[in-house]
């Protein structure tokens, strides 16, 4: 894919920097991450939902932060001596470090994290304020006959 430009675009628009350098992220490869796998799902008509696997990880493992519009999940397994010693011949469950970020949209917010049965579930709602929702104007019906006369002054 080649890359675009969005210089020009900066000079002549206001406030939609955002928007572009998400259109330039776009053009960019992922460098193949695909630890955790993830799910997104949309539960209501303004609620999400992510449900990520994270395996062998524990409340104290993981770390979820929203800042600006982005949602940062971290994982970091400690490691944990066993008291038998035991050797892994064979280690399938992944237990290495990760970071998943997430792009929000505006008046998106996290409204709570669970973990349950390996899968780590993140709750957004998406919560517009009454300013920006759309709403309906009423029209008035004219009355017949009462033309409404403005004033002037006549010229002397």
């Amino acid at each position: 894919m080649r890359h675009v430009d969005f210089s020009p675009l900066y000079r002549s628009t206001v406030g939609f920097d955002r928007l572009f350098t998400m259109l330039d992220s776009l053009g960019q490869i992922d460098n193949g991450q695909s630890y955790p796998p993830y799910n997104i799902e949309r539960t209501d008509e303004s609620a999400y939902r992510i449900s990520m696997a994270v395996a062998g990880f524990s409340e104290n493992d993981i770390s979820v932060e929203a800042h600006r519009n982005v949602l940062t999940i971290k994982g970091e397994k400690r490691e944990e001596q066993e008291k038998d010693e035991a050797e892994i011949l064979y280690r399938g469950i992944a237990s290495r470090t990760f970071e998943r970020r997430f792009q929000l949209a505006d008046h998106v917010e996290v409204t709570g994290a669970t973990l349950k049965d390996g899968l780590l579930h993140i709750e957004l709602t998406r919560n517009i304020p009454e300013e920006m929702k759309p709403r309906r104007i009423p029209i008035a019906r004219a009355s017949k006959g009462e033309a409404k006369q403005i004033e002037a002054k006549n010229a002397a």
